[in-house]
């Protein structure tokens, strides 16, 4: 297993989950594009694309990070054409740019409606159409989406329906895509943790919820460092979890990911 000379595109990825998989990658020697929002240091919010890009290097990895309104289509394509230009393609797509807000439909003003459907959902299809020509070129092509399975359980809506309906969209480009692009070898498929995971967003949100009943970022990393190794043209169209992943892979140990060893886990959204 290795992803040495391979180029993985990453939206949003100056922190979280993004950054974990960037770092796990570069550490076989992977050249990162880091395209999100954050070039200058947030007002709460730690890191930026610059100082990931610098983790990437002492990783082992080559990074080119870009400046990505991931809502514009032309700054996509512009970033993708960048990134195909400084390392000469494309070999996997990670869709891990997303906008939350659980609130109740009286609750949620449409703009934030129209954030969560253009950074999920439409940055999503967006990213894949753009990057496709440069896939189908690659030896063994990914695309993997930050993204959940699909579960029409009433209680996943209920709360905060315009974010489901956001997450879910992004779930149907993998589960259409997956079935339109079986024939060309590109894999197409989703990946959600099994617990909540403690990022900076995920503390904003609630900063009453005790990190000590999360799990650290690098256990959905690790998950998808492993679907990358397999051959594409047979993992395709499936909604991973993080724990199903590593189980498979041999991992019969997961306690090191927990950020309290031994604390009670908090389950993740949309998972029965």
């Amino acid at each position: 297993m290795s992803l040495k000379g391979k180029t993985i595109f990453i939206t949003g990825g100056s922190r979280g989950i993004g950054r974990a998989i960037a770092l796990r990658c570069a550490q076989d020697g992977a050249n990162i594009i880091i395209a999100a929002k954050t070039d200058t240091p947030h007002t709460s919010l730690p890191g930026t694309i610059y100082t990931v890009a610098e983790e990437i290097q002492v990783a082992g990895g080559q990074c080119l990070p870009i400046k990505l309104d991931a809502r514009q289509e032309s700054q996509i394509q512009e970033a993708v054409q960048k990134a195909v230009d400084h390392f000469g393609g494309i070999d996997i797509v990670v869709n891990n740019a997303s906008a939350i807000n659980l609130t109740g439909t009286l609750q949620t003003p449409v703009n934030r409606f129209d954030l969560m459907m253009a950074v999920n959902v439409r940055a999503t299809f967006a990213t894949i159409q753009a990057c496709l020509p440069h896939l189908f070129k690659a030896a063994n092509p990914h695309v993997l989406t930050l993204s959940p399975p699909l579960n029409m359980d009433p209680k996943w809506f209920k709360k905060h329906v315009a974010y489901t309906m956001s997450k879910y969209g992004m779930s149907m480009c993998v589960l259409g895509m997956a079935e339109e692009f079986r024939n060309q070898g590109v894999a197409f498929n989703a990946l959600w943790p099994v617990t909540a995971i403690a990022t900076d967003a995920f503390k904003a949100i609630d900063p009453n919820i005790p990190v000590d009943c999360m799990r650290k970022p690098e256990i959905v990393a690790e998950a998808a460092y492993a679907i990358f190794n397999r051959p594409a043209a047979g993992c395709t169209g499936n909604f991973f979890t993080d724990e199903e992943v590593l189980l498979a892979e041999g991992y019969d140990d997961l306690s090191c990911y927990a950020v309290k060893e031994g604390a009670s886990l908090l389950p993740d959204f949309f998972l029965d």
